[in-house]
Formats: C-alpha cells, sequence, structure tokens
C-alpha cells in the first residue's frame, strides 16, 4: 500500500511540476473542460446503451395485448442486485446524486470520491433496466462531476477551481444526456447554484458544447423526444397555459411531500436491508404490473404523448396492462399513473435500487400536461387546447416546480423537442409553478434535505459563507469547570488559575448547570469574611442561551444578536459542555471567509 502510496504521489508530483511550467493555470482549466465534456458525454451515452439493452433483453418478446406476470419479477431481480453492488462492491452510499454533489460543494472542498466516476453508471443501469421507476440522469451528473472533480485533483487545482470543473461535468453530463448545452449551463447554475462570471462561464461553455458534439457523432442527430407543435399557440390560451402551471406547482408540491413521506418511512428500515427490499420492491412490481407505462424510466411513453395524434396513437399507452382495449379509461389510467410514479420511484430508491428524480420528473410532467389538458378538452370550458402540446408544457411545468429551476425547465425541453415555437408558453407554465411551489417549499427536492441540516450552499453570499463556517473550528475547549458545591472560597482559587470571565459549572457528569460570571460576583470576591457562607450554588447564574454541537451558523449568529452576549457555552446532544464560543472570534473568521469567498 505504502510503495503503491508513494508512486501515484510521485508522477502527480511530476505533472503538477509539469503543467506548472508550461501551461497556465487558465490554459489548463480550459484544456481540462474540454476533457471533461468528452468523458461525461461518453458515460451518458454508455449508460443509456447499457439501459436499452438489459430491457430489450427482458421486455422485447412481451405481448402488447396482455399483462406481462414477469412485471412482478423483473424489478425485484433489478433492486436485489443493485444492492448487492452497492454492498460488495462499492461499499459506499451513492443515492441522491444531485444532493451529494450539493453536499460536496457545502462541505468537501469539491471533492468527489473516485468511485462516483463509474459506480452511479453501473447501480442505475442495473436498477433502471430491470425496470426500476427512477431516471439516469442523477447518476450521470455525479459521474460527470466526480471525473471533474478528480481531473481537477489530479492537477492539483485549488478549491475554486475544483468548483468550476465540478460544474463542466454537471453541465457536460445534462448537455450529453439531452444534447442540450443551454439546458446543461442553466442547470449548473440554477440547480448546483455555481455563480456565472466570465471565469466560470468560459469552461462550462466549452464542457456543455464538447458533450453534445460528442453524443451528436455517437448518437446521431435525433432529439431524445419527438415532437412537432400541433397548430399556432394563441393569446386567447393564456388563461389555460397559467391554469396549467399552478396545477404543475402543485402536481410538484405532491411529488415532493410523498418522495418526502416515503424516503422518512424507508429510512426507518435502515437496518433491515431485506425488510427494505420486500416492501420496496414488492411494491415497485405491483405498480408496474398494473401500470407498465412506469418501467424504467417512462420516455416511451412520454413519446406517445407527444406525437399521438388520434385515440389510437394515445391507446398505446395501455398496451401491456389490465387496462388494454379499454380506450374509454384512457383519462382514468393517465390520472392513475400520474398519482402513482412518485410512489414508483420512492419505492424503487427506498428498496435499495439507484437512479434519480430527472426523469421521472419530466415523465409526471408529460402525463399531468396531457391529463389537465384531456380534462379541459372534455369539459369543454371555451376553447380546445392541443394535448401534445401541454404535454410538452407540462414536462417544463413539473421540472421547474420540482427543482426550483424555471430556466432549466425552459431550455431543456426547447432544446430536446425543437419546441421553440412554444417558448412563450414554456416561460408561463415555468413561471406560474415555480411561483406556485415556492409559497409551500422554499427549496428544491436536491437542496431541501442539506437546507434542514443548514449545509446547503446559495447565490447569497452572506448566507453561503455562514453554510460553510464550520462550527467545531471556532470552539475554546480549554475552560476551568467548577463543581456545584464549592464555597466562594475556592472559587476565588479556580479564579486566579483561569483567564476567563465565564466559568461553567457541571454536575458529575459533565452537563453544564450554570456558569459563574465574574463581573457579577466582584461585590463578594473581596471580601474574605463571606469565603465560607456562599457557595456556587448560591451565585451561579444560567447562561443567555445556550448552543447545540449540530446548530447551523446562521441559527448561532441570531442567537448571539438576540441576547447580546460576548461568550456562548456549547454542548452535545446530551447536554454536557463542549466549549465556549466567542463572539468577537467568530465574526473575525466570518469577514474573513466573506472576503475571501467575494473575490474573483
Amino acid at each position: 500500500m505504502t510503495a503503491y502510496g508513494e508512486e501515484s504521489n510521485g508522477w502527480q508530483e511530476r505533472l503538477y511540476r509539469w503543467r506548472k511550467k508550461h501551461f497556465s493555470d487558465r490554459q489548463v482549466l480550459l484544456a481540462v473542460s474540454f476533457l471533461v465534456g468528452i468523458f461525461a458525454a461518453f458515460a451518458a451515452c454508455l449508460l443509456h446503451w447499457f439501459i436499452n439493452v438489459i430491457q430489450h433483453l427482458l421486455t422485447a418478446r412481451f405481448d402488447v395485448r396482455t399483462y406481462n406476470w414477469l412485471y412482478l419479477v423483473f424489478p425485484v431481480v433489478g433492486i436485489y442486485l443493485t444492492s448487492l453492488f452497492v454492498k460488495y462492491v462499492v461499499k459506499d452510499d451513492i443515492s441522491h446524486g444531485v444532493t451529494r454533489i450539493l453536499y460536496a460543494i457545502s462541505r468537501k472542498q469539491n471533492r468527489i470520491k473516485r468511485h462516483n466516476c463509474w459506480s452511479s453508471m453501473v447501480a442505475s443501469a442495473i436498477t433502471i433496466g430491470f425496470g426500476g421507476s427512477v431516471g439516469a440522469e442523477a447518476p450521470i451528473v455525479l459521474t460527470g462531476s466526480a471525473i471533474g472533480s478528480n481531473l481537477g485533483q489530479a492537477l492539483r487545482f485549488d478549491g475554486k477551481t475544483l468548483l468550476m470543473l465540478l460544474g463542466c461535468g454537471a453541465s457536460a453530463a445534462i448537455a450529453g444526456i439531452f444534447k442540450a448545452p443551454i439546458a446543461g449551463l442553466v442547470f449548473t447554475l440554477e440547480v448546483l447554484m455555481v455563480d456565472l462570471t466570465m471565469a466560470s462561464l468560459m469552461p462550462i461553455l466549452i464542457a456543455s458544447v464538447t458533450a453534445t458534439c460528442i453524443t451528436y457523432i455517437l448518437m446521431g442527430s435525433d432529439a431524445l423526444f419527438e415532437f412537432h407543435t400541433e397548430g399556432i399557440w394563441q393569446v386567447k390560451a393564456i388563461p389555460a397555459t397559467i391554469l396549467l402551471g399552478i396545477f404543475c406547482g402543485l402536481v410538484s408540491l405532491y411529488f415532493i411531500r410523498i418522495m418526502t413521506l416515503c424516503e422518512n418511512g424507508f429510512s426507518r428500515l435502515k437496518h433491515h436491508p431485506y425488510v427494505k427490499l420486500i416492501v420496496g420492491g414488492m411494491s415497485l412490481s405491483a405498480l408496474i404490473f398494473f401500470f407498465p407505462s412506469l418501467y424504467g424510466e417512462g420516455y416511451n411513453s412520454i413519446n406517445i404523448l407527444l406525437n399521438g395524434r388520434t385515440e389510437a396513437d394515445w391507446g398505446m399507452l395501455l398496451n401491456n396492462s389490465l387496462f388494454y382495449g379499454h380506450g374509454n379509461l384512457l383519462l382514468l389510467y393517465v390520472g392513475l399513473v400520474l398519482a402513482t410514479k412518485v410512489l414508483a420511484t420512492s419505492a424503487t430508491n427506498g428498496g435499495g435500487g439507484c437512479g434519480g428524480t430527472f426523469a421521472p420528473s419530466l415523465f409526471i410532467g408529460a402525463f399531468a400536461g396531457f391529463f389537465f389538458s384531456r380534462f379541459w378538452n372534455v369539459n369543454a370550458f371555451g376553447i380546445y387546447v392541443a394535448e401534445q402540446n401541454f404535454s410538452l408544457l407540462g414536462m417544463a411545468g413539473v421540472m421547474a416546480g420540482v427543482m426550483h429551476a424555471p430556466l432549466t425547465g425552459i431550455f431543456l425541453i426547447a432544446e430536446i423537442t425543437g419546441g421553440y415555437q412554444l417558448f412563450i408558453p414554456l416561460m408561463i407554465v415555468s413561471i406560474c409553478a415555480y411561483l406556485t411551489i415556492i409559497i409551500f417549499e422554499p427549496h428544491s427536492i436536491y437542496g431541501m434535505r442539506l437546507a434542514r441540516e443548514g449545509k446547503l450552499i446559495t447565490h447569497h453570499t452572506d448566507k453561503a459563507v455562514l453554510t460553510l463556517m464550520s462550527l467545531e473550528s471556532i470552539i475554546d475547549r480549554q475552560y476551568t469547570p467548577l463543581s456545584i458545591d464549592l464555597t466562594l472560597g475556592q472559587l476565588v482559587k479556580k479564579v486566579s488559575m483561569s483567564s476567563s470571565e465565564f466559568l461553567p459549572v457541571l454536575d458529575m457528569g459533565g452537563r453544564l448547570l450554570g456558569e459563574i460570571d465574574l463581573m457579577k460576583i466582584r461585590h463578594l470576591m473581596f471580601r474574605t469574611e463571606l469565603y465560607q457562607h456562599f457557595t456556587v450554588a448560591q451565585i451561579m447564574v444560567p447562561p443567555p442561551s445556550v448552543l447545540g454541537v449540530n446548530d447551523p451558523m446562521e441559527d448561532v449568529m441570531h442567537t448571539f444578536d438576540k441576547t447580546d452576549a460576548s461568550i456562548l457555552p456549547v454542548t452535545d446532544t446530551d447536554g454536557r459542555l463542549i466549549g465556549y464560543i466567542n463572539r468577537t472570534r467568530m465574526y473575525a473568521m466570518y469577514r474573513k471567509m466573506v472576503a475571501d469567498y467575494s473575490e474573483e
């Protein structure tokens, strides 16, 4: 192990010296962003090829005119194989790809583990190929970001440059999957919250365009979703478009809330993997058996909604299901699929599978748009709306709501479908969906897990710096503890050995009972005749407030402002004293980090 480590450090050192001698950091960054675009595009194409091969081998011979019992088997097998791969090969948590990137930005100096360059691809390919109702986008975004991060680490770039390369990998992954370079750029800015500067714009653009071109070379020029605008969008359709946006916002809220509820339920089973497999796998299999549209990413169903012209076309959604041949139940089927997709996605990941919520949000959006427009037309609300167009608009709306990324929704849907004729309604729906969801959920589905723990970086500089600050790094662990039964005379001796104005009073277990404020007992300290008449229990006072070791820095700042204290104690979850935080030291560190963060 030592020899290998020395050899690895040796070649990295030689590479570092060579590139520092011959090239500037800026030149190397642009070259590496080009490589990141190539590698991310190859990874995206390989992943989708792998998924398609597995799905074709498993389902190519299914009879579309009836149900298939194997739908009850394949998803469970896929989740089980994925969980074995993660447990015995990866040996690490690879779920929630985009959330892990946000966490890396917040807490790991933009460093992502090496195995993420391939592990998420393999796991998600197995999960989705066998029917897991999740998307490949989040795993491939994690893969692209890991590629960028690890290339940067090998070249010894600093934290800010690693952040740019991480963003390059994410944007290249989105651009490569969807052949949508602008959407890749906007996704990085909106979802990963990488600040847009001239220094970051060029590398991200290079990575996005490179990935798009490589994907065109490898997979041809066809768009991921075929779409032809039905009719011309008219101004009189604005009311329906606004209502669709609000509906998509509410659907997004349903998606986030149910996903969170299911995640919390499965988290209680984390020590019972086989119970998780049975609950998640059987739930997923049952849902897919009744609603085969839930199998895998569901892109075939989306294409049916976008390209259908007749009832026979849309009736293809009912293939392989108990609903086959009952075209009159199409609206009911679409509504049920819309409602159960989030359950299928949660069951897939909760049971041990690997995948993201990117594709599910597109899927739910298409079904939501179709459901809304068919319901609107059936009830004759005054104007006919094209159901294909509204399926497309729904994709942008739900994506904008779930990800809190209206620009990503607009540009992604426009680019992957060529639906630029619907740019205005895309903007209306995305904006309305976003404005609806933020009333109920201030953070995206990716960011809310970290936001609840105070670990989410935002575009707000002050909040970003507070997130980056570590409470542990500013705790002063040097203090003079007192027991509650000490006399005043014994206290004075302790004071003579301490340099602090505040001395904590602890019980036998180290739990904080109160503190001695020297400024408040000065009138007693110099009266020797009182030394045996007072004890610590009589003169101690409660601290103005007590900080918890897991408190977010924003709450810590707020507590200091509210109490106007100069020093506050920090305790662990059991109330045992850890140390003290000095207000002056904390603000000095804060000002320094703001200055560093604001530098270009």
